[in-house]
């Protein structure tokens, strides 16, 4: 096989190209889904009547199969159609689960003495949420976002079925013409984004956790 047949060499400014977009996709639908799902997790641990609504909402969403969710949002006025409104959407909706629940798994958790000890200096309920509460519940929230980001990371390989963009343009490309590079093409680059985007955070995760065990 010639060097210029390798699929990096061959493909290279369309995986470059298909990387950014789905960086794009993650980055954005993750980023909603973390500004939406921790105050969701914070709330239900505060309502705890609204606890299995919310969390049941969001386990439900979680299990409805992708490209079928993608579908039917095209349909769908404003935030459906064709392109990244969709597939931005639909990445969020399947982000919230991990982040609400380990939010508020994380925060439920805390030892009841320290809230208590908390409560005796005077704190108030929201003093003692951010001063104590999350800064004890940090790791496990970063870890909620850290597995919604490596299942996005996976999933917006299929948001190429609508029009969205990403490495999973490749990847359809590749299965259309039977072609192993095309489909190594995008698979790979995604598998790679996938551990580095999983390393980084979780390394985020050991240093905040160490820091709020320490404080």
């Amino acid at each position: 096989m010639k060097i210029n047949d390798f699929f990096l060499i061959k493909y290279g400014p369309e995986i470059w190209q298909h990387t950014l977009e789905h960086l794009f996709l993650v980055g954005i639908s993750i980023g909603i889904a973390t500004l939406v799902g921790i105050p969701l997790g914070i709330l239900i641990t505060r309502q705890r009547n609204l606890r299995q609504p919310i969390l049941i909402t969001a386990n439900i969403l979680q299990t409805i199969p992708s490209l079928a969710l993608f579908g039917l949002l095209i349909p769908v006025p404003i935030i459906g159609g064709i392109g990244t409104n969709p597939a931005i959407f639909a990445l969020i909706l399947y982000s919230l689960l991990p982040i609400i629940r380990n939010t508020y798994t994380g925060i439920a958790g805390v030892d009841p003495a320290i809230r208590e000890a908390g409560r005796g200096m005077g704190m108030t309920d929201k003093e003692l949420l951010v001063q104590v509460e999350i800064p004890l519940a940090i790791g496990v929230i970063l870890a909620g976002v850290r597995v919604a980001t490596v299942i996005g990371i996976g999933i917006t390989t299929i948001a190429a079925a609508i029009g969205a963009g990403g490495l999973g343009e490749l990847i359809f490309r590749g299965i259309s013409a039977v072609n192993d590079q095309l489909i190594l093409a995008g698979a790979i680059p995604a598998a790679i984004i996938a551990l580095l985007a999983d390393f980084a955070i979780g390394w985020m995760e050991e240093k905040l956790t160490i820091k709020g065990v320490k404080d």
